[in-house]
């Protein structure tokens, strides 16, 4: 809604802020910790590589090293919906101009060195307003 933006980090983290310099404004930004996994009883944390905005609800989605792809409601802070796991890591994501679709691109980024590792894909997600809708307040 240009009022703002997210930025992602390495860290596994992303955060919300605004533009507009008001001290009421500045104190709605925010960040949180996501693409994080507990493996063998010890948090391993990924990071965020590709972010994309819903054009029509002003949600986003968030990709990560962890191969997963995350929408999240900015206004009420909540993940609205988790996808399956992809092969490989979230390269970059892309939202249909209406909405409805939302391209994945899933490729190694030599996170692990130059080993064996799944085939590059491109993946058309058909998505719905269930998935990517804020939650009324």
């Amino acid at each position: 809604n240009k009022q703002g933006y997210v930025l992602s980090s390495i860290e596994g983290r992303v955060a919300v802020e605004y533009l507009d310099p008001s001290p009421e404004i500045q104190k709605k930004k925010y960040a949180f910790k996501c693409h994080r996994l507990k493996e063998n009883n010890i948090e391993q944390i990924y990071p965020v590589n590709a972010i994309s905005f819903h054009n029509i609800h002003n949600t986003f989605a968030t990709g990560g090293s962890d191969g997963f792809v995350n929408i999240w409601d900015p206004f009420n802070k909540k993940r609205l919906c988790q996808f399956h796991r992809y092969p490989t890591s979230i390269a970059s994501l892309a939202f249909s101009n209406d909405g409805t679709t939302l391209a994945i691109a899933s490729s190694y980024m030599y996170e692990m060195d130059d080993t064996e590792h799944p085939e590059d894909g491109i993946f058309i997600r058909q998505v719905t307003d269930a998935e990517t809708k804020p939650k009324s307040t």
